[in-house]
């Protein structure tokens, strides 16, 4: 049985907590797993994964050999991708971690034009919108939005991330449109509980001034599509990422409402996770996406790909 194979198999098991995930995130079956974790397991003559109803964890010797295994395949990949280089052509697996709104409606569609360029590298991205362990999950590069909190992680500013205020013309029709801060008081605010300051909106006027508004409604949610979907069926006012709101304002589904006020934008940063070994895979997909993020990215007509009706708009 190929070693290298079991090596790669087994980290999977350990990054991902289960041999059914595992066997999913290789396209391989369940029983393929197990069986390349039994050779090892027999190759080496000690166990390397306790196993219970809850998952697998790592035995004492597992975890030696696990960190042992990580160093021979990022060797292993990394002569892959010295051969790329010469050639032209990157080799391997690119593993992104992004959220699921961002991911669905902006990273994969972008992702084709990017495999398109390269044809021999395999693309395996992660939605989810929880922060993961870029280590522990083997992420080479994870797109992120807001401030980088200072830590041993690398990363490069890729460009940032405009919110707007909208409501539907339904919405309007029965509520007069606010026109100051103060005037959300008396209108049903839809909360995005993740980022934003949840149920505190900060708006800036044209003068400069900052104001912070207490919002209140009847529904929050840390998933964005919700969001969009209370807008378009009269539910209230909510406030967006223009990315996730841009197709429904072009369409006039939605409209922006208070636009004398301007909503604090996000930082957008590719997060690697290690500033001093940069694989070039990372290195070319970063450089692919800088020139995506410049200018109004986020207007549907200017993202590469399919068209955008392949794509659907729920998560």
């Amino acid at each position: 049985m190929d070693q290298l194979t079991g090596f790669r198999i087994f980290t999977r098991v350990v990054e991902l907590g289960s041999f059914s995930r595992a066997a999913d995130d290789l396209v391989v079956s369940q029983s393929t797993v197990t069986k390349h974790i039994a050779w090892l397991e027999s190759h080496l003559g000690a166990r390397l994964l306790n196993r219970n109803t809850r998952g697998v964890s790592l035995t004492e010797g597992g975890g030696l050999y696990y960190e042992r295994c990580k160093a021979i395949l990022k060797d292993v990949d990394e002569a892959d991708a010295v051969v790329g280089r010469h050639s032209g052509a990157l080799t391997g697996t690119l593993r992104i971690s992004t959220s699921v709104a961002f991911g669905r409606r902006v990273v994969a569609p972008m992702l084709i034009e990017f495999m398109r360029q390269q044809p021999r590298l395999k693309i395996d991205i992660t939605c989810e919108d929880a922060y993961v362990d870029l280590v522990a999950r083997g992420i080479d590069v994870a797109l992120r939005m807001g401030r980088l909190a200072d830590s041993s992680l690398g990363g490069r500013y890729i460009g940032s991330n405009p919110w707007v205020m909208v409501a539907s013309p339904g919405y309007l029709a029965e509520h007069e449109a606010p026109q100051s801060p103060g005037d959300l008081d008396g209108h049903d605010c839809i909360v995005y509980s993740s980022v934003q300051g949840d149920a505190v909106w900060q708006l800036r006027s044209a003068e400069g001034g900052v104001h912070a508004v207490v919002v209140n409604g009847r529904l929050r949610s840390n998933n964005l599509s919700t969001l969009l979907s209370a807008v378009q069926l009269n539910l209230g006012i909510a406030i967006l990422p223009t990315y996730v709101a841009a197709s429904s304002l072009k369409s006039g589904r939605i409209v922006r409402v208070m636009e004398d006020y301007v909503l604090p934008e996000q930082e957008l940063h590719a997060v690697f996770p290690s500033p001093k070994f940069v694989p070039q895979k990372v290195t070319a997909f970063i450089q692919f996406l800088l020139p995506r993020f410049k200018g109004q990215w986020w207007d549907t007509d200017r993202r590469a790909a399919p068209p955008q009706a392949s794509f659907s708009e729920s998560e």
